[in-house]
């Protein structure tokens, strides 16, 4: 389960509400709070919890824009930093955004390097084009589209799929061997006017093949990661928001179940 999933709230009512939903794992989203940001309390709530930090997400959110400085490579490098101080061996990036001219030019360098230098799998997600009053903006560099990307590692988040009109197996495919790890959610349908907003919905209420994704990887004996990203700010309370988290959990864990082949006797 990813942190963002019930933010804003505290690190430790993320871990809390992950162990109560069933979660395997966190991945934690690195924000303004300083908890997100300190390997020594992330690794006491993981034991507490008994619930390992799989992944960490870079602060490359405009919300997050000067956590750790305004320098991305900065920003890239400790988030490498601290995944490693607390045994998570997955960083999830987004593109730059064009305006980071000197970042954006060396990315794929940074990636390869720090990556290496970190002994931490590095996974660029897929993001989308953004729409202001009907016109597309270019807001990603080189692209909001990874898949073109001379990198190693690839994130592949269905609502972002779906606001760049993209089908999740379609992309899942074209990321081959590359793709190392899945933010579990879903979008509605693009249209021309286009979605508006990034929603993460429960998987199975849009309208992205995850399902059928899912089971392709399984049937291949996939091994990534697989991080719930769903929106639950506007379930009434926090019962609901536990089912909606465990509905997602299960719809995880039931279409990446491989059937297995009954035994045959001997003649």
């Amino acid at each position: 389960m990813s942190t963002t999933c019930v933010y804003p709230w505290s690190p430790e009512r993320s871990f809390a509400m992950a162990k109560e939903a069933g979660f395997d794992g966190l991945e934690v989203m690195v924000t303004r709070d300083p908890r997100t940001q300190d390997p020594a309390a992330l690794i006491e709530l993981s034991d507490r919890y008994e619930l390992p930090i799989l992944s960490i997400h870079a602060p490359v959110l405009l919300l997050t824009q000067f956590v750790w400085g305004r320098d991305p490579r900065v920003k890239l490098e400790r988030s490498a930093e601290l995944a490693r101080a607390v045994g998570a061996p997955t960083v999830v990036v987004h593109p730059p955004f064009r305006w980071q001219h000197s970042y954006a030019e060396h990315f794929l360098d940074l990636i390869a390097a720090t990556s290496a230098e970190y002994a931490t799998t590095i996974a660029v997600e897929n993001m989308f084009p953004w729409k202001v009053r009907g016109r597309t903006l270019t807001a990603y560099a080189p692209h909001w589209d990874p898949t073109g990307f001379d990198c190693d590692a690839l994130t592949l988040d269905f609502s972002h799929a779906a606001l760049s009109g993209q089908d999740g197996l379609q992309l899942a495919t074209r990321f081959g061997s590359r793709l190392r790890h899945i933010h579990l959610c879903d979008g509605r349908a693009h249209s021309e006017e286009g979605t508006p907003f990034d929603e993460h919905l429960p998987p199975g209420s849009g309208s992205q093949p995850i399902a059928e994704t899912l089971a392709q990887l399984a049937a291949t004996g996939w091994d990534g990661q697989i991080v719930a990203e769903v929106n639950t700010r506007r379930v009434r309370d926090e019962d609901e928001r536990r089912e909606l988290l465990r509905s997602t959990l299960e719809f995880a864990r039931r279409h990446t179940a491989v059937p297995v082949e009954p035994e045959r006797t001997a003649a």
